[in-house]
């Protein structure tokens, strides 16, 4: 005891105090900056539709999102999330947007970046890829990252849709373009014929979170089953008990997780890479794994 009361009593100096801030800032900024940044978490959850075909229950649906290649997301970490997707053997796999970035880089090195996303992508197993775009691909180039990402097999989805079936059971895919910087268009995404149809539910891919509150207001809202984003990050450093700051344009309401409106629900997945800072705080990358189920 008096040895912990003699510990209490010594003075601190002021050069003692900043060398041990130091430390702990330089052991925060090397968990956050390379360890936590590198941890990927595998989201599991059990989707329940009301209008779901038998045929699809149980449908396994991985999203990644947000890759952020080369800005400071590393193609061996890209490999990596690629090889824990195949481990997991979905059914389909989709892709919710923003494969490079529009920040730090210049226009040429965003582009290659894309290509070199695409390669790495092209290894994922399961053949049944979809995609739409981000508001950092439309601002470098959103038709030479949808070109890049075709080349590898990936379907890109801007105001369009499509059906996936088993057996003469099937749902619709559709995707926007992006609600930030792009053209996003309801109405060619999910068309009159497509809406309502019993046993068909459709999922919309849609890059920015937010842009849920103007489906709502939309006639197509009525008729979406899910809604798969990403954007945000999950706010990327959460600092405990601090709301996350410096959150996107249309990813301020809905940041992380499930949401539920009436028949509709919202998934927002944190994605894989960082801007700003390649820091991850409180806040790991996530893989989420989808299964569809019948309620």
């Amino acid at each position: 005891m008096a040895f912990f009361q003699s510990l209490l009593q010594k003075p601190v100096s002021r050069r003692g105090f900043l060398k041990k801030s130091l430390w702990v800032a330089g052991g925060l900024g090397l968990y956050a900056g390379e360890i936590e940044r590198h941890w990927i978490e595998i989201a599991e959850r059990d989707v329940w539709l009301s209008n779901l075909p038998s045929a699809f229950e149980g449908y396994r649906i991985v999203q990644l999102s947000d890759i952020h290649m080369n800005e400071y997301t590393e193609p061996f970490f890209l490999r990596h999330a690629v090889e824990q997707i195949n481990r997991l053997r979905p059914d389909a796999v989709f892709l919710t947007g923003d494969y490079i970035s529009s920040g730090l880089s210049s226009h040429k090195y965003a582009l290659r970046a894309g290509w070199r996303c695409a390669e790495v992508l092209k290894e994922l197993s399961c053949r049944s890829v979809y995609a739409v775009l981000g508001n950092h691909d439309v601002a470098v180039d959103g038709n030479e990252v949808a070109k890049a990402l075709e080349s590898s097999g990936i379907t890109v989805l801007r105001n369009s849709y499509l059906p996936l079936a088993r057996g003469s059971a099937r749902l619709w895919l559709a995707g926007l373009d992006d609600p930030v910087v792009g053209w996003p268009s309801p109405e060619r995404a999910i068309p009159q014929s497509i809406r309502g149809i019993e046993n068909e539910p459709v999922i919309l891919l849609c890059h920015a979170p937010d842009y849920v509150d103007t489906l709502l207001r939309h006639p197509v809202g009525k008729t979406i089953s899910l809604v798969l984003s990403g954007h945000t990050h999950g706010g990327q450093v959460r600092i405990p008990f601090v709301p996350p700051v410096g959150l996107p344009a249309l990813g301020q309401k809905y940041i992380q997780g499930w949401f539920r409106f009436g028949a509709m629900q919202l998934y927002v997945n944190r994605g894989i890479g960082t801007v700003g800072v390649p820091f991850r705080f409180n806040c790991p990358p996530e893989i989420t794994l989808l299964r569809l189920r019948a309620s």
